[in-house]
């Protein structure tokens, strides 16, 4: 069977994606997306693909609407979120409680990395997160969701306009220009705090099959998994997660996503998955 996939170049896939792991049942057709995220888009929208790397925060809105995805146990890209934040620096030496009051841009309000910082802010650092005017560049991948935040003007860049004093902050992007400073300006300190507080690796990206291959075909949807699995289990850079530790994940941005009200209720972790996707946990 051939199955329409959309993965990224992570250490997970690469062996994958390079063909020296096959399938005797499977073969992927792979569609290429810069950045992936690109894809997410067409696959909630359109169902544009059987296998689907997906943001965790996309995929919970889009269970929300009830749209035909399954969630597969598989991390492909997980990552610490502190150093995603980044202000001007003729603001001085701001706090993340200094947020309040400002503006603070963020490519979508939708955004896996902007739900996690979201949420660190609020629950670790105090902050009102209805105090912030928030400014987005783009609309999120459910087209069914009601983005209330301010619309920055078609053309504009996040960064230049956080250079120019249009914006005082931004979520979700790195910089190293000299007029700007991360939030956290010891971010890796922060990090081994947040860590040692919620014993979780935040999950930004896991994978997705449609609805109806998990119906029609669980014997395709087991061994998708065991390709992914044996394409992560040759590269030591690879995300691996324990099941504990992938649920501990799966319930604090779960929970981030209700406070934030980007999903109307906090899902229980099994409701993430169906009988087909939830026996290969």
């Amino acid at each position: 069977m051939r199955l329409r996939t959309l993965l990224g170049d992570h250490a997970c896939t690469s062996a994958l994606k390079g063909g020296s792991i096959k399938s005797d049942l499977v073969t992927l057709d792979f569609a290429e997306y810069s950045p992936t995220n690109k894809g997410f888009k067409p696959m909630v929208r359109e169902g544009a693909f059987d296998v689907s790397e997906m943001a965790i925060v996309t995929y919970l809105m889009a269970k929300s609407f009830g749209k035909p995805m399954v969630l597969l146990p598989h991390v492909v890209l997980a990552r610490f979120q502190h150093a995603y934040a980044v202000y001007r620096a003729e603001l001085g030496n701001l706090k993340p409680r200094d947020l309040e009051g400002r503006r603070v841009g963020i490519r979508s309000f939708t955004t896996t990395t902007g739900a996690w910082l979201r949420g660190i802010l609020a629950n670790d650092y105090g902050v009102d997160l209805n105090s912030i005017d928030w400014v987005t560049f783009e609309d999120a991948h459910v087209a069914e969701f009601r983005d209330t935040t301010v619309r920055a003007p078609r053309g504009k860049a996040i960064i230049q306009m956080l250079l120019d004093g249009e914006l005082d902050a931004v979520l979700g992007e790195k910089s190293d220009h000299p007029d700007l400073r991360p939030l956290f300006a010891d971010a890796a300190a922060e990090e081994r705090s947040w860590f040692a507080r919620h014993k979780v690796l935040p999950i930004n990206h896991m994978v997705v099959v449609s609805r109806a291959l998990a119906d029609q075909h669980p014997d395709v949807v087991r061994e998708v998994r065991r390709l992914l699995t044996k394409a992560a289990d040759s590269s030591v850079a690879a995300p691996r997660f324990s099941v504990d530790e992938m649920r501990r994940s799966l319930e604090l941005i779960i929970g981030y996503s209700a406070q934030q009200e980007l999903i109307p209720r906090a899902f229980a972790v099994d409701e993430l998955f169906d009988d087909a996707t939830r026996a290969l946990i």
